[in-house]
């Protein structure tokens, strides 16, 4: 069993570019506390195997207090075997971090830290409408080492409009004299329906410049590479040592449970997601009812599934395994697309290994989705 993710659905602020906002009354906050402890009692036989991480993520855990935490973590080590040595890790946004709540976090087992800076630089987070600054950014990766946390992943955007590449250095240059080990860094992306979205159709703001992207991304996995990061996914880069179990075992394909209003989780042949309404989902559990909705995978989409995420980690995928397990003679069947790719210096093909090069690390979703196979194609 990969792990345990903890989705908790509470933000303080709209962002520019995902729109993703809940209520954070104390009220709800601490009924939903109370009902993701039932949740994990009630899927306690879904596993007997050992947790080896344990993820909050959604929206801002870091707001939950020490005691709701407390309360969540509890359930969890009452009803499943944990690993002494799990990683144990929590999304935060640098204006919850302080110094009282982040040795807080540590005594709790805490162990890993993914703070959402996004920037070093005030006009790219008053864009995005961050509610934290740059000062902030900075001084909660050094609250956060002192309190000796030091296995940490900040997030970064790059693409975002007006910021010019002696920003972005000075971004990736900021977070690696911080003592950041491990570095999640994406493309900024407008999703039609977010308030970006609109402003960007309506004129008011400027698309993301493809090619500037292209070149932030270029100079950052040099970058990187140069200060001894590894790029162990499309983007994700980690000193050694320091890469994400979590996200590691989700992209190659291991089962976990989610826990939460619209967690998602993966049994190895199935997905199942909560209900993502924070009421409802407490009512239904209140009651004894788990409010999920579940998908049997077809092998179509368990085989596209293992394409996108293994295409976009420095292992790729191992062409054997396609057989093996999908019964898909994958280089049989795209002889003529891996040859392209190859040849295009796109990828590379060792021993049944197809990876990705840098160049092909940029587009790795789009030529990921040239090897997905339809049902009625099969």
């Amino acid at each position: 069993m990969g792990g345990i993710y903890i989705h908790i659905p509470f933000c303080k602020q709209a962002c520019t570019y995902c729109d993703f906002h809940f209520s954070t009354s104390n009220k709800l906050v601490d009924r939903v506390v109370l009902a993701l402890a039932k949740e994990a009692e009630m899927r306690k036989n879904e596993t007997t195997e050992i947790i080896n991480t344990v993820y909050f993520g959604g929206g801002t855990p870091g707001i939950l207090s020490l005691a709701q935490l407390e309360t969540v973590l509890t359930a969890i080590r009452s009803n499943y075997t944990i690993s002494p040595d799990a990683e144990v890790t929590i999304e935060t946004n640098p204006d919850d971090v302080s110094k009282a709540k982040t040795e807080g976090w540590a005594k709790l087992g805490v162990n890993r830290l993914s703070i959402g800076i996004q920037s070093f630089f005030d006009n790219h987070l008053t864009w995005m409408n961050r509610a934290h600054n740059a000062s902030e950014a900075e001084n909660c990766v050094k609250i956060s080492l002192q309190a000796g946390i030091d296995n940490m992943t900040i997030d970064l955007i790059y693409g975002v409009p007006e910021m010019t590449m002696d920003e972005w250095k000075e971004n990736l240059s900021k977070a690696v004299d911080l003592g950041v080990n491990h570095i999640s860094a994406y493309c900024l992306t407008v999703e039609p329906d977010t308030a970006l979205g609109h402003r960007v159709k309506k004129g008011k703001e400027k698309p993301v410049d493809e090619e500037a992207a292209a070149l932030h991304f270029e100079y950052m996995v040099d970058f990187l590479a140069s200060k001894s990061f590894r790029q162990y996914e499309v983007s994700n880069f980690a000193k050694p040592g320091f890469e994400s179990k979590h996200n590691s075992a989700y992209w190659a394909g291991v089962p976990y449970i989610a826990l939460g209003p619209s967690a998602h989780g993966f049994d190895g042949t199935s997905r199942y997601w909560n209900i993502a309404n924070n009421p409802q989902y407490c009512t239904a559990i209140e009651a004894g009812e788990l409010p999920t909705t579940k998908e049997i995978l077809s092998r179509e989409e368990r085989f596209n599934e293992w394409v996108m995420t293994g295409l976009r980690t420095a292992k790729g995928i191992d062409l054997t395994r396609s057989k093996k397990e999908f019964g898909i003679d994958f280089k049989k069947i795209y002889s003529t697309k891996i040859e392209h790719l190859t040849v295009d210096g796109s990828a590379k093909l060792v021993d049944n290994q197809l990876t990705l090069t840098k160049k092909g690390m940029f587009l790795a979703d789009g030529i990921a989705s040239d090897f997905f196979i339809l049902e009625h194609e099969s």
